[in-house]
This record gives C-alpha cells, sequence and structure tokens, in this order.
C-alpha cells in the first residue's frame, strides 16, 4: 500500500492535487522544487512512489522526465489526467493594470502565451513551482507581482484571482505517471495498458512494421515520442503508450517486438485511466 509519495512542486501545485485525487488526502506528501529530488526520493526509499508529470494537451511530451524514467529504471504502476486550469492570483485589491511581474513555471506560462500577450506591461519570470511563487507573494507580501496558479494555491496562500482559466486552449489536460522502483503487481486482468521503449536501426520501414505488428495484434497506439540517445548521434530510442482489451495480445506482441527491435524494455504495465 502506498503511504507516501513525492511531488514536484509544493502544497497547491497541480502535482499536489494529483496526489490527493488519485491516492486520497491522508497520502503523506514530500515536496522537492525539482523532478530530479522527486527522483532522488525515491530512489533512496524516503517515499513509496512518485508522481510526475508526462504530457500536456497544449504543450506536448514534457522529454526530460521520459529520460527520468527511463535512466533510473523506475516503473510506471498507474497515470492520472488532471484538468489543468491556470490562473492570475496577486495580494487582494490589486488589478490587472497594478501587475509588473508574473511568475510561474515555464510550462504554465507557455500554456498562458496568449493572455499575456494582451497584457505588454507585464514581464513574465519563469520559476520553479507554480504553487511556490504563490506561497512566496503572500509570505513577503509583494505588492505588483502575480503568480499563475491553481485555485486550490490561490485558497491556501490568501490570493485575489484576477483573472480565471487564462490558459490559451480552455480544455487544458495533462497526463501524470506513478512511478516506483518496482513493477505494479496487479492482476493481468486488470491491466490494459502499457508503456514500453525499443531502439531501431536505420532500415526503411523499421518503424513501419513495428507498427504492424503492434496493429495486427490489435493493439492502439497512443504515445509514440522519439528521444535522440545522447551517446549515439543520430540513433533514436521510441518510447511508446498502448492500450489493449486483451493482454495476452499484448504478450505476443511483445515477444514479437523484442525479437525485431534492440534495448526493448518496459516502462510499466497498468490500467487505463481513460476507459
Amino acid at each position: 500500500m502506498i503511504k507516501s509519495v513525492a511531488i514536484q512542486g509544493i502544497k497547491g501545485s497541480f502535482h499536489h492535487i494529483v496526489s490527493q485525487q488519485y491516492f486520497d488526502e491522508f497520502v503523506k506528501v514530500t515536496e522537492c522544487l525539482t523532478f530530479d529530488k522527486v527522483v532522488d526520493c525515491l530512489l533512496h526509499n524516503q517515499v513509496d512512489a512518485a508522481i510526475m508529470a508526462i504530457e500536456n494537451s497544449i504543450v506536448g511530451s514534457i522529454i526530460p522526465n521520459y529520460a527520468l524514467i527511463d535512466n533510473h529504471h523506475l516503473h510506471i504502476i498507474g497515470e492520472h489526467y488532471l484538468d489543468i486550469q491556470h490562473h492570475l492570483m496577486a495580494l487582494p485589491n490589486q488589478k490587472i493594470s497594478d501587475i509588473k511581474e508574473v511568475y510561474s513555471h515555464p510550462m504554465a506560462l507557455l500554456q498562458c502565451k496568449e493572455f499575456f500577450k494582451k497584457h505588454p506591461h507585464i514581464k513574465l519570470i519563469e520559476d520553479k513551482d507554480t504553487a511556490e511563487v504563490a506561497q512566496r507573494i503572500q509570505r513577503n507580501k509583494l505588492i505588483n507581482v502575480g503568480a499563475v496558479a491553481s485555485e486550490m494555491a490561490s485558497e491556501m496562500f490568501n490570493l485575489e484571482i484576477l483573472s480565471k482559466s487564462i490558459q490559451t486552449i480552455k480544455h487544458n489536460e495533462t497526463r501524470f505517471v506513478i512511478v516506483k522502483t518496482v513493477n505494479s503487481e496487479i492482476p493481468k486482468s486488470d491491466i490494459n495498458k502499457a508503456s514500453f521503449k525499443f531502439e531501431l536501426e536505420h532500415k526503411r520501414g523499421s518503424l513501419a512494421t513495428v507498427l504492424n505488428v503492434l496493429s495486427d495484434c490489435k493493439l492502439n497506439l497512443t504515445k509514440i515520442q522519439s528521444l535522440p540517445k545522447i551517446d549515439t548521434p543520430w540513433k533514436y530510442s521510441f518510447f511508446v503508450d498502448v492500450t489493449f482489451e486483451s493482454y495476452k495480445d499484448y504478450e505476443k506482441a511483445k515477444s514479437i517486438i523484442q525479437l525485431m527491435a534492440q534495448n526493448f524494455k518496459i516502462l510499466g504495465e497498468y490500467k487505463n485511466e481513460r476507459l
């Protein structure tokens, strides 16, 4: 049973919200300002599991986190999709015209780019965490400074929301994965999604052949992401997510791809939260 988790950010961040929704409010949360620290806590057995954002519906994959999961041989044991609503907030009794600087996580600022184009007087400054900025504004009583963060953060740190849901695309979702140092132990009958990685030779049609195997074995490809191999220029690793109805179909595809591809590696076998 998972009793403690590491998150990137502090309480009030989107990772914290995921911890409350995926587990429950009684799970112990360890706050980390970087994903490297999140992984470090997990590797040193300071927590039972970790929560990591992996992709966003607006800005795409969070590529460094794929590398962290792979390089440290972590296992994805579950996933959670969170509707991300970014709000501009500041100390009470201020207007947007009063705000000179806005701090937030780079991903949050990127997702709100169109909103800030309408307010060119505001200087945007990248920071480590959405909620930590909100906390800092409240703690230091920073006037003329805004944060982009969750509604939970505004409530926790007594900030006033100046503009709600300022992200460019109103339906803005982030997929988070729950990772451990050991694989999931849920029954095969409950597993209907998997993440794995492989490498291919530079041969015409090599990737198409693998994709045909997935299709022939009745697997649905939901995600494919390529990452360059740093030690081998112009060679790539492919990270793939698939869903399936039958675990036997998945096992068949897995056994074939292991023969076709190089450095095949299972990153996780878990339950598809979309069902």
